[in-house]
C-alpha cells in the first residue's frame, strides 16, 4: 500500500559529494585548477624533452622553499610582484586595464634613485636617515601616480582608450629612463661601463629583516599595503565608488558618483602602487637603478592580478607563486638540467587558463560563473 504523499521518504544525500560539488562550483576553484592544469602540461613537456617532471618540480620546490635563504629570496621576488599586481588589480576593479605598470615602475625607480644619491648634494645639507628614506619612497611613488594619471585624464575627458595610452606611455617612460641612465644619471665611476645610477646613500636604504639575508622590510610593507587596498576597496566610500564605476559607469553616474574623477583617481592610485614597486626595489634591494632590472614585472603583474581574481589576498598568494617559480627555477635547472624557460611556459599556460576560464570549466565540468570581469570598455566607453 503506497505511503501518504506527505510521508514519502526523501532520497539519501551524500554530504561528501555535496561539499565537493559546492567546491567545484566556487569561483575560487578556477585559478587552482588553472595552476594544476598548467603544471600537468608543463610536466608533459618536460617528459617529452627527456626530463623527469617529478624531479624538476621537486627541484623547483626546493629552490623556492627548501631553506631559510630560499624563503628569503622568494620573498624578495614576491615584493615587486605584490605591488605591481595590486596596481593592475585596483585598475581592474575600476573597469580599467592598466598595461602601463612597467613604465610607472621604471619611473618610480629612477626618481627614487635620484633622490637617494643626489638630493642631499643638491640641497647642500645632510638629510636624517628616516627623512631621506621617506622622500625616496614618497617621490618615487608620486612619479608613478602622476604618470598613470595622464592616461586616466585622457580616458575620462577625451575618451582615449587606456590600453593604447598606457602602452604608449610605457615606451615614453622606458626611453626616458634609458636616456637618463646612459646620460645625466649614469654612474661616473671609472669601473662602470653599464647604464646605472650611482649607489644611493645609506640613509635612503630600507633595513634588512634578518641579518645575513637579503629580505628587507619592503616585503612587510607590501603585505601591509595589500591589507590597506582591501580596506580601501571594501570599507571606504572611495572604494565603493571605484567598484561601482568599474561595474557600471552609467549607473554610477545616475547615483551621483563623479565618474571622471573616479577614473582619474583610480589610475593614479594604480600608478602609485606600480611606482612603489620600483622605489622598494631601489631602496630595499639594488640600492641603485639599473637599466632593464624590472623588465617583465609590469606584464607579469597582469597575470598575477588575473590569477588572484583581482582580490588583494589573491594577488599576494599568486605573487608568492610566481616568485617561487622564478626563484626555484635556477635550482631546478641545476639539479635536472631542465632549462629555466619552462617556467615562463608554465606561467603563460596559467594566464591562458585563467583568462580563458571556459577551457578549465569545460575540462572539469564546472558550472559557469555568473560573475563577469570587465577588463576594459570600448573606445570612448
Amino acid at each position: 500500500m503506497p505511503e501518504p504523499e506527505g510521508k514519502q521518504e526523501k532520497p539519501a544525500t551524500n554530504p561528501v559529494g555535496g561539499v565537493l560539488r559546492e567546491a567545484l562550483n566556487s569561483p575560487q576553484i578556477v585559478p587552482v585548477l588553472a595552476i594544476l592544469t598548467a603544471m600537468i602540461i608543463g610536466g608533459v613537456i618536460i617528459a617529452l624533452v627527456g626530463g623527469n617532471p617529478f624531479a624538476a618540480y621537486m627541484g623547483l620546490a626546493q629552490g623556492a622553499f627548501g631553506s631559510f635563504k630560499a624563503l628569503s629570496e622568494t620573498a624578495i621576488w614576491a615584493t615587486p610582484y605584490i605591488f605591481a599586481g595590486l596596481a593592475v588589480a585596483l585598475a581592474f576593479k575600476g573597469g580599467l586595464f592598466n598595461i602601463g605598470a612597467e613604465g610607472q615602475l621604471a619611473l618610480g625607480a629612477v626618481v627614487a634613485a635620484w633622490v637617494g644619491y643626489a638630493l642631499p648634494d643638491m640641497l647642500g645639507i645632510a638629510l636624517p636617515g628616516w627623512l631621506h628614506l621617506f622622500l625616496s619612497i614618497a617621490l618615487g611613488t608620486l612619479a608613478g601616480a602622476l604618470w598613470a594619471a595622464i592616461p586616466g585624464l585622457l580616458k575620462a575627458y577625451t575618451g582615449g582608450h587606456e590600453v593604447i595610452n598606457t602602452i604608449m606611455m610605457n615606451y615614453i617612460a622606458l626611453n626616458i629612463t634609458s636616456f637618463l641612465l646612459n646620460g645625466p644619471m649614469k654612474d661616473k665611476s671609472p669601473t662602470n661601463v653599464i647604464a646605472r645610477t650611482p649607489l644611493i646613500e645609506e640613509g635612503a636604504r630600507l633595513p634588512l629583516l634578518f641579518e645575513g639575508f637579503r629580505v628587507h622590510w619592503g616585503f612587510i610593507l607590501a603585505l601591509a599595503v595589500a591589507a590597506g587596498i582591501w580596506w580601501l576597496l571594501w570599507k571606504t566610500t572611495l572604494g565603493f565608488e571605484i567598484r561601482t564605476v568599474g561595474a557600471n559607469p552609467d549607473a554610477a553616474k545616475y547615483a551621483g558618483i563623479n565618474v571622471k574623477r573616479t577614473i582619474v583617481l583610480t589610475m593614479a592610485l594604480s600608478g602609485m602602487l606600480a611606482g612603489m614597486a620600483g622605489t622598494i626595489e631601489v631602496t630595499g634591494l639594488n640600492y641603485r637603478h639599473e637599466l632593464g632590472f624590472s623588465i617583465g614585472y609590469g606584464f607579469d603583474a597582469i597575470a598575477i592580478a588575473l590569477l588572484g581574481k583581482i582580490h588583494p589576498l589573491g594577488v599576494v598568494l599568486s605573487s608568492i607563486l610566481f616568485a617561487a617559480m622564478r626563484n626555484g627555477a635556477t635550482r631546478m635547472q641545476f639539479l635536472t638540467q631542465i632549462p629555466v624557460d619552462i617556467i615562463s611556459v608554465i606561467q603563460a599556460l596559467i594566464l591562458l587558463f585563467v583568462a580563458a576560464d571556459a577551457i578549465v570549466r569545460y575540462i572539469y565540468r564546472i558550472r559557469a560563473s555568473e560573475d563577469k570581469l570587465v577588463l576594459t570598455r570600448g573606445w570612448g566607453g
